[in-house]
């Protein structure tokens, strides 16, 4: 019994102690509650308006937008390329915007305009659809297993499982309404914009009532704006495009080629740039100066406000040196003739035909055309930048240069230059003579040799030139720079060389090789060489080399812009800021009487009376004419039909027919040059001198020049 009661008084003991820890638990838990409430109180009363303000929050961000293009203008004030404000709806992304909201504004905008002109792709109809979460959802459940997890039980990851959805709605192939179209589109464009840039939603043909919907419903739509777009005009002819080339799609943005040069540069990956010749030569000066605008956005990302900050600047204006009509004379006749050498099958094999006008004193371009034939098709489509980025072996046009040369190193002389006029006989060739009857004369003077275009003479003047050793078919020896000789000739007058006129995509043409593949100097191509029918120019270099001969010595830089101004805001008026001055690249070392040789015997090519001048037809034109024609062989060669059976892979024969010229004979203020590749010698005909006529004839009628 005392054993008994001895345990209930322990037991009684362990009761009475258990509540005490569990009041002091307790109150540690109170103690702690306590201290939690009073903190958050403390929170709330002390710093809670900090707080809600950093909730509310807004960050401020500078972006830039373009501005119009700067203009071209000829050289008699007429606008060249222009532009033409368009109104647009943009969207500026804020920097956290979601799926859902690009889904929610995409849907709500497509209900006040349509895009009509694009057609979405089967992906980007998919993206729209499964902007939807609902949509999202309602795929992701049709899913297999496999399809959303690893083999080890994992799910996939996110991209994985969108890609695989897109392929499974597309598959599916729904319908979908003009507006889910639309919707699609504005999707796929806000989808690819990059935070806080401003993209065009819609940039052509929108509408008054759009323009007025989207206006009253700017407050439902988040970052949708009404802004002005730009595009190029061309108020004097698309053909003009060959020149002055193209600008980039705000679709296709920066060329891959160059992103990082313009991103460097302070562009967006969506600016439109210069592509293209001088759209792009001088793509610094007419971008402009980019509009400048504040963006006011909330923590979560949502833009809240837009701010012009600066206005920026147009691009500059360039005044070109062409004059647009004369241009449209020069392009149409060059059109005109090309066709009927067409239609009488001389071009049939041809790649096309060039004609350049230049001002020979300062080297100012007055017009440029060229065309481009497709002999497959016979399609003859713009091609005026042909004449920097083409060659063409052009035959005796370049015979005044040889003369030059024999002259200034004292070859010959003003006084004595008479050459025997014997054909050259080297073992194994044919014989090499001129396009007359061998023994038509015994012997020329320069001038004569220029005026019936004789080969023989600038070969017989290259062999005392070179102080060969020839023996008639039997022996010719020239020494080893033979070559380099000629051709530094030719360099001083610009043929071979870049001209650095302001256009890229410049070639300096084609030299022939020297030596055959046992080392041996290729003696008889440098007699080809002496009358142009070796070595390949570009049809600007012709109008250097001539306008080098008509202004009495200067080899002047060709160039296209004169000027760069700003044009006034209401377009009337542009500030001149740059003028282009004449560049001598180089002054051909001869004497007035050596001058007078060439330029004679130039005139002579015209005006002569001997039966074998090759350009009288051009003696009644006004002002007078002085020129040069020539011929080189050249070789049309199908290397398609080669692969054929039963088909001749024979390379055709053919001609380049060119001519130079310069007017008036006395004091020259044009220089001439036409150029037909690739023409059928049989049909040659007087197609270069036709456009040339026109076109001496056309300058001097809008220029109102009379001839003393």
């Amino acid at each position: 019994m005392n054993f008994l009661q001895n345990n209930n008084h322990k037991s009684d003991r362990k009761a009475a102690e258990t509540p005490i820890r569990m009041k002091i638990i307790l109150g540690v838990i109170f103690i702690l509650f306590a201290m939690l409430i009073g903190q958050l109180a403390y929170l709330q009363l002390i710093y809670g308006s900090r707080f809600h303000s950093e909730v509310q929050k807004t960050d401020d961000t500078v972006v830039t937008s373009a501005v119009p293009r700067g203009i071209m203008y000829d050289d008699k004030g007429r606008v060249l390329v222009g532009n033409k404000a368009n109104n647009a709806i943009t969207y500026t992304k804020g920097s956290s915007v979601t799926s859902k909201q690009i889904y929610n504004i995409s849907t709500a905008l497509s209900q006040y305009i349509t895009i009509s002109n694009e057609t979405p792709t089967d992906l980007q109809l998919a993206a729209y659809y499964l902007g939807n979460s609902r949509n999202y959802a309602k795929e992701y459940a049709k899913l297999p297993k496999s399809q959303k997890y690893d083999s080890d039980g994992n799910e996939l990851s996110n991209s994985t499982v969108y890609s695989t959805l897109e392929k499974q709605v597309i598959k599916e192939k729904k319908h979908y309404t003009t507006r889910q179209k639309t919707a699609a589109l504005i999707f796929n464009k806000i989808s690819g914009a990059y935070s806080l840039s401003t993209i065009y939603i819609k940039n052509q043909n929108l509408t008054d009532k759009e323009v007025a919907l989207v206006g009253e419903h700017l407050s439902d739509l988040p970052g949708v704006g009404i802004g002005t777009d730009w595009e190029r005009t061309y108020p004097n002819g698309s053909s003009i495009k060959t020149i002055i080339g193209s600008v980039s799609s705000e679709k296709a943005g920066l060329p891959s080629e160059n992103l990082q040069y313009y991103l460097a540069q302070g562009y967006s990956r969506n600016d439109r740039v210069g592509t293209s010749y001088l759209e792009k030569e001088y793509e610094a000066l007419l971008k402009g100066t980019k509009t400048e605008s504040k963006l006011t956005t909330k923590s979560n990302g949502t833009v809240t406000q837009t701010k012009t900050v600066y206005k920026g600047q147009a691009g500059a204006s360039l005044i070109l040196t062409l004059d647009s009509k004369y241009q449209a004379k020069v392009q149409k006749k060059l059109k005109s003739v090309y066709s009927s050498a067409l239609s009488a099958g001389a071009a049939h094999y041809s790649s096309g035909a060039f004609a350049i006008a230049m001002d020979p004193n300062t080297g100012a371009i007055k017009a440029v055309a060229g065309l481009d034939h497709n002999v497959k098709t016979n399609k003859v489509t713009d091609d005026a930048l042909g004449v920097i980025n083409q060659s063409f072996v052009m035959g005796s046009v370049v015979k005044g240069a040889q003369v030059a040369g024999g002259l200034i190193n004292k070859v010959i002389t003003p006084s004595s230059n008479t050459l025997p006029d014997t054909p050259i006989y080297l073992p194994g060739t044919p014989v090499k003579k001129s396009v007359y009857p061998v023994g038509t004369f015994s012997s020329l003077d320069a001038e004569t040799a220029l005026e019936v275009s004789s080969n023989i003479y600038m070969m017989q003047l290259t062999l005392r030139w070179l102080n060969a050793k020839y023996t008639p078919k039997t022996y010719i020896h020239m020494p080893t720079d033979a070559f380099d000789i000629l051709r530094r000739n030719f360099a001083m007058f610009g043929l071979g060389q870049k001209t650095g006129i302001d256009l890229p995509g410049e070639i300096s043409g084609i030299e022939g090789k020297t030596h055959n593949s046992s080392g041996q100097l290729l003696s008889g191509s440098v007699l080809d060489e002496s009358y142009g029918n070796y070595d390949a120019y570009t049809p600007i270099q012709l109008a250097q080399y001539i306008s080098t001969i008509a202004n009495g010595g200067y080899r002047m830089q060709p160039y296209l812009v004169q000027s760069v101004g700003q044009t006034n805001s209401s377009g009337t008026k542009v500030s001149i800021n740059y003028s282009k001055t004449p560049n001598v690249q180089f002054r051909i070392p001869w004497t007035s009487s050596e001058l007078n040789v060439i330029k004679t015997g130039m005139y002579r090519v015209v005006h002569g009376t001997n039966a074998w001048g090759t350009a009288h037809t051009l003696k009644d034109v006004k002002p007078s004419i002085s020129g040069k024609t020539g011929t080189a062989q050249t070789f049309y060669y199908d290397a398609s039909a080669s692969k054929k059976k039963n088909s001749s892979s024979d390379p055709i024969e053919l001609i380049n027919a060119t001519f130079v010229g310069f007017a008036p004979s006395s004091k020259p203020k044009l220089a001439v040059v036409v150029v037909f590749p690739g023409l059928d010698p049989n049909l040659e005909g007087t197609y270069t001198l036709q456009v040339a006529k026109e076109m001496v004839e056309d300058y001097f009628k809008l220029n109102k020049y009379a001839e003393n």
